[in-house]
């Protein structure tokens, strides 16, 4: 699943995965995202930093007691340490780093 208010950046990522057998699902607020994630098999969940109604590290923080191995890959701008601190806990490893677009 990928979340994001703008799909242009992201839309070669989408067609490079579909291309290899992956089932890409979009949504473009967080509630939308965690109703879908409630009803759907979701492996992975890439969010962008802000979302309408939330941001990115605060959606996770909800899909985590929801599905808790659901792997979570964030778009942030903060810094490694300040990322680390945010996250601590929800299983996101690493930062992806915002693309203008």
């Amino acid at each position: 699943m990928i979340l994001s208010n703008k799909k242009e950046p992201l839309s070669e990522f989408e067609t490079t995965m579909e291309g290899r057998g992956f089932h890409i699902v979009w949504a473009e607020t967080g509630e939308a995202a965690l109703s879908m994630i409630t009803k759907e098999k979701c492996n992975l969940l890439i969010t962008d930093e802000s979302l309408r109604d939330m941001t990115g590290i605060e959606l996770v923080r909800k899909v985590v007691p929801i599905c808790p191995m659901l792997n979570c890959a964030v778009a942030s701008s903060l810094s490694s340490s300040d990322f680390h601190e945010a996250t601590e806990w929800l299983g996101v490893k690493i930062p992806i780093l915002p693309r203008d677009g």
